[in-house]
């Protein structure tokens, strides 16, 4: 668009080239269509990239939940222990024993975690050292 501008102290004309209102306003519908169409499909590959990632379990909550205990019994793990993980992990299965290493009150306990993924069952199993110092001069059977 031309825009015809004169000059009031002589007289004279001059032609500026300028965008107007209605061509400006195309321009920023096409940038913000294209950007948010940038941003859709961005937006899409992320959410299928999480679809398709595999979840694994938390292996740290099991040996929380035994440290927050001041007695450990000799024997598989607890079975209130057990339910507590396993209510908080949903299709999981732990096992394990609790055995002591030496007679000041050092434990040790390994256990193993069951769950499946990508249809195969998957297992860990990890070992943890406990010390209970209070526990070290009973034997046997401990109470809780």
């Amino acid at each position: 668009m031309k825009i015809t501008l004169t000059n009031q102290k002589n007289g004279s004309s001059c032609f500026k080239e300028a965008f107007s209102l209605l061509e400006v306003m195309i321009a920023i519908a096409i940038f913000f269509t294209s950007v948010f169409a940038i941003l859709e499909l961005t937006s899409q590959h992320l959410r299928t990239a999480r679809i398709l990632q595999t979840l694994d379990v938390d292996r740290t909550s099991l040996p929380s939940l035994l440290s927050m205990t001041n007695f450990l019994e000799i024997g598989p793990l607890p079975i209130d222990v057990k339910i507590a993980y396993e209510d908080a992990h949903p299709g999981v299965t732990v096992d394990g024993f609790i055995d002591e290493v030496a007679t000041n009150g050092l434990f040790r306990v390994d256990y193993n975690i069951h769950w499946m993924s990508e249809n195969s069952m998957r297992q860990s199993r990890n070992s943890i050292l406990l010390w209970r110092p209070n526990m070290g001069v009973q034997r046997g059977v401990l109470p809780r």
